[in-house]
């Protein structure tokens, strides 16, 4: 019996990931991820048996890489000020890495492909918004209802990347140029919340 060469199907679902979510090629096909891993295509059809299951697979991977990283900074015992500041920064960071990721979970959620799943999420950002109303109550925060500080934060930090190419023609910036301007934006949006 043979045994998976697992360092290759590792290389296939990373390139893969990168030509979805970092270069936004969402419809590449087996034959272009294999050209650009490097593989023969049959190699690509003998791990993943189609293109839709390791779209799949590497999709669901990378939103649960995401959601882990952002919950470790959820769940810290870091100061809220800190714990903000290194949500905005690890967000930030990721988003820059991957900027076609968070378009591409929108789409699946908007499908109503696994939403269930986001449900089990409900916990976890309960608890966050209990911190964030502490510290409205402690006037750390401008007072208003948790979920707007949420749906302001997290709109803060991703749509400037869910629209990029239209703010990257209207500003005549090169990708290099808008990469500076995220990373500006890390402080600016601390500032916007902690004035």
């Amino acid at each position: 019996m043979s045994t998976r060469d697992t360092g290759t199907e590792q290389l296939i679902k990373d390139t893969a990931k990168h030509l979805f979510f970092a270069e936004g090629k969402l419809h590449a096909t087996t034959q272009e991820i294999a050209d650009a891993a490097g593989v023969n295509r049959t190699l690509v059809n003998y791990y993943f048996r189609s293109r839709d299951i390791l779209f799949d697979q590497v999709f669901t991977e990378a939103q649960e890489g995401f959601v882990c990283t952002l919950d470790e900074v959820f769940e810290s015992k870091m100061p809220f000020k800190e714990k903000i500041r290194n949500l905005i920064s690890v967000f930030i960071k990721e988003t820059a890495q991957y900027p076609f990721r968070q378009l591409f979970i929108i789409t699946e959620m908007n499908r109503n492909v696994d939403i269930h799943g986001k449900k089990s999420r409900h916990k976890k950002v309960k608890l966050f918004m209990e911190e964030v109303e502490d510290e409205m109550n402690k006037g750390t925060l401008k007072k208003m209802d948790p979920r707007q500080f949420m749906l302001n934060l997290f709109s803060l930090m991703a749509h400037p990347f869910l629209t990029a190419p239209l703010h990257k023609v209207l500003f005549g910036m090169n990708d290099e140029e808008y990469a500076t301007l995220m990373e500006d934006r890390k402080q600016l949006i601390y500032e916007t919340i902690f004035p």
